[in-house]
């Protein structure tokens, strides 16, 4: 008897708080949750001076240390991402902009894959990075690798001898 009246409750509790579930939309839920007892900044203000805007038709630009594809990539911009632009490369052809993240918070892109809404003054670029190891070949380990052929005689032709074609006849019945 005590069995099956504390099966009867756990199913009624079951219930109820599938019923409740069911009801429940989670922004309702929302409230059952802590509220922040601080405000949360937001950014409010739109940047000012000139803007590079990605065009539309790039899905995701890359962002490098450096006016050039030799610098290393830093980032990449997406598709209509605005950031204010600082300056433009000698060329012309790279726009240093406003990158946080990375050494110094700025970063060059590709001048053809964006946008500019301004007039930008001419920067120098940064130095041309050194690589972090210069390459060289060990001639101990080049040697091994050197196959020498040595030449061998070429085969003669010597002829196959005639084909013979037999020749079968019937025998007579």
């Amino acid at each position: 008897m005590r069995r099956l009246k504390f099966r009867f409750l756990f199913a009624a509790w079951f219930l109820l708080a599938i019923v409740w579930l069911g009801f429940v939309s989670p922004a309702q839920a929302g409230f059952l949750f802590q509220q922040p007892t601080v405000a949360i900044p937001t950014v409010t203000g739109s940047p000012s001076g000139p803007i590079a805007i990605v065009n539309p038709d790039q899905d995701q630009i890359n962002v490098r240390s450096g006016p050039s594809g030799g610098y290393p990539i830093v980032g990449v911009l997406v598709a209509g991402q605005q950031v204010p632009a600082l300056g433009r490369s000698p060329g012309g052809d790279w726009i240093m902009v406003v990158y946080p993240g990375v050494p110094e918070g700025v970063a060059w892109v590709y001048s053809f894959l964006v946008t500019l809404q301004g007039s930008l003054p001419i920067v120098e670029p940064p130095p041309t990075p050194t690589p972090l190891v210069t390459p060289t070949i060990d001639p101990t380990l080049a040697a091994q690798f050197v196959i020498e052929i040595v030449p061998t005689r070429l085969p003669t032709f010597t002829p196959a001898p005639p084909v013979v074609i037999p020749t079968y006849t019937l025998p007579q019945v």
